[in-house]
């Protein structure tokens, strides 16, 4: 069995990491900030979570939360390019201060800007 990018960057501690390095930014963001519940805790673990899930992590965003049905969950969320743009921001700079290997950065990277622009609506 091929060893997955999970794996690879050190398992769930790694997208913990990330993730609290991205709500950094978010927090101080005056744009981003109001799309968030005043609590981060359930967002952070939830990102966390689906991320770890996503790149060959166990399935506990899915046991706890169901599908992740992105575009549903954001849907009640105004994404503008302007906030799709932010967001990439600070999961950008979150992943720069990674310490993990170039092409890693990159896979997450590329999801990542895919990701976000999908979830555009506006």
């Amino acid at each position: 069995m091929d060893e997955t990018l999970y794996d690879r960057v050190g398992g769930l501690s790694f997208f913990t990491e990330l993730v609290e390095r991205f709500y950094e930014g978010v927090e101080t963001d005056a744009l981003l900030r109001p799309m968030y519940p005043e609590d981060l805790t359930e967002s952070k673990e939830s990102l966390a979570l689906f991320l770890a899930q996503y790149w060959g992590g166990p399935p506990l965003y899915q046991e706890r939360r169901g599908h992740p049905r992105l575009r549903m969950r954001h849907a009640p969320f105004v994404i503008t390019k302007r906030a799709r743009d932010a967001w990439l921001v600070h999961m950008n700079a979150a992943l720069v201060a990674a310490e993990i290997g170039e092409e890693d950065r990159g896979e997450l990277a590329a999801y990542l800007d895919m990701a976000a622009h999908q979830l555009r609506n506006r």
